[in-house]
């Protein structure tokens, strides 16, 4: 069967053929399935890095966050007399602790400058962060899903000859999605989006939300300005794979023979 293609009026580049009917639905499956994955290789990158917390460390001024609120805690003591590098350690167990679902958070401790050992996650705060190894385990079957869904819509659009869509589709497809993330960050405000996700997403009888003088895990890590930081990055870095990966694909079908 040939593959038709004409310019409508739209100036965006489509077939003319029956199969033109599930290329729509296709391609969207294909491109937000890169998105999917493309978020979740960002996101193991930076589990590798310690999710880049010693730059924001550094940006977010945390050891000052550290000296000012720790003193204050009310059920952890001395926690100002720790250092850098313990920080930057103790940020580390906690990420490899939830990318191996939550095992040994409550083993997590920290030494003060007396030699004493205490722990430094409070019940509360390691179900919590029970909660963000669940969701983060569901993360990576959600890529895992996707990952297959891509290979087999791929190996669908190629076996069926479905043109590439047209550069000024797939850009108005990325602008729509990146325009569907940032305004509300930007309009509500990131610490009320960031708030709202914790509302619909964790358990009703979890406690999320931690003031600084209870909580060394949000002293330590300044929430939630640190997860800011860490989005953005995570952000560009999955923008930057998910392009790649549409170019790929284009490359790709653009070599398929019969292509003009």
């Amino acid at each position: 069967m040939n593959t038709k293609k004409t310019i409508t009026a739209d100036g965006f580049l489509r077939n003319s053929q029956p199969n033109a009917l599930i290329a729509a639905p296709l391609w969207t499956l294909i491109f937000f399935s890169q998105l999917v994955v493309s978020c979740l290789v960002a996101w193991h990158l930076l589990a590798q890095v310690n999710f880049v917390y010693p730059a924001a460390y550094e940006a977010l001024a945390i050891d000052e966050h550290i000296a000012r609120f720790a003193p204050a805690n009310r059920f952890r003591p001395d926690f100002e007399t720790t250092d850098k590098p313990q920080h930057l350690a103790l940020f580390a167990e906690i990420g490899n602790a939830v990318q191996n679902h939550g095992e040994g958070l409550e083993k997590i401790t920290y030494q003060t400058a007396s030699g004493q050992t205490i722990a430094l996650l409070r019940k509360a705060e390691v179900i919590h962060l029970q909660d963000v190894a669940n969701l983060v385990d569901f993360f990576y079957l959600s890529g895992g899903v996707c990952t297959l869904l891509l290979l087999i819509s791929l190996a669908g659009a190629y076996s069926l000859k479905l043109t590439f869509p047209g550069p000024g589709a797939v850009a108005m497809g990325i602008l729509a999605v990146v325009a569907a993330i940032t305004l509300p960050l930007l309009i509500i405000g990131p610490k009320k989006v960031f708030y709202w996700l914790h509302i619909q997403i964790f358990p009703p009888d979890h406690e999320w939300f931690f003031y600084y003088q209870e909580s060394l895990m949000t002293t330590l890590m300044k929430a939630p300005d640190v997860f800011g930081f860490i989005g953005g990055v995570m952000g560009l870095i999955a923008l930057v794979l998910w392009i790649l990966q549409i170019l790929a694909v284009r490359w790709y079908f653009a070599k398929r023979p019969g292509t003009k």
